[in-house]
């Protein structure tokens, strides 16, 4: 396939899938770094799996690689801080209770609150999470992707799962709101009493 063609067919799924990877934090940059990888690496396309599935084995690596950086981290945590300062009011600034203003910003933080629990996970359980849950793949398409076994897909997957629900179970409480709406509260965090010096 031409590479204009292969760019405009797979650039917005790649688009998205770096997007629910990543979040919004440079993904035009990212998107951009792995479609010159595409290109360079092309005329090398051996066909041992489908051209599809070698172009998100490489948004997958780029992507992991992005996760792991310094600037990344740094990014993240004070992105995590913000909508943490922001979830703390629950009234607006005409003083209108939470259960008035338009259920699109409840579900817009409940998705950031989620959105935060998974950005915790490891970049291998966030990823396989995110080609199974999200993207849709199935097992074996993943394991093509991450160039694993099909049963090391299914322990990551298990691992992210569990991994997720401990982190969710410990930092929100859940519940349906007048509306029918699920929602969640972030449970207070507990800080330890610092000890008397003697």
């Amino acid at each position: 396939m031409d590479f204009n063609d292969l760019h405009t067919e797979l650039r917005p799924k790649i688009h998205h899938y770096l997007s629910r990877l990543l979040g919004d934090q440079d993904i035009e940059d990212v998107v951009q770094e792995v479609f010159t990888k595409v290109s360079r690496g092309l005329d090398g396309f051996n066909g041992r799996s489908k051209l599809s599935t070698w172009v998100y084995r490489i948004a997958t690596n780029t992507a992991i690689d992005h996760l792991r950086s310094p600037a990344h981290r740094h990014a993240s945590e004070r992105t995590s801080m913000d909508e943490g300062a922001g979830a703390k009011f629950n009234s607006s600034p005409g003083g209108q209770t939470e259960t008035a203003i338009d259920q699109k910003v409840i579900r817009k933080e409940m998705s950031a609150c989620v959105r935060e629990y998974v950005d915790r996970l490891p970049a291998d359980h966030r990823t396989v999470l995110v080609l199974s849950e999200l993207e849709g793949f199935k097992n074996r398409e993943i394991a093509d992707i991450l160039q694993i076994s099909v049963e090391n897909v299914k322990i990551r997957l298990h691992r992210a799962r569990n991994g997720l629900k401990q982190e969710l179970d410990d930092g929100c409480d859940f519940y349906r709101n007048e509306e029918g709406t699920l929602a969640c509260d972030r449970k207070p965090v507990l800080i330890e009493p610092r000890q008397e010096e003697k």
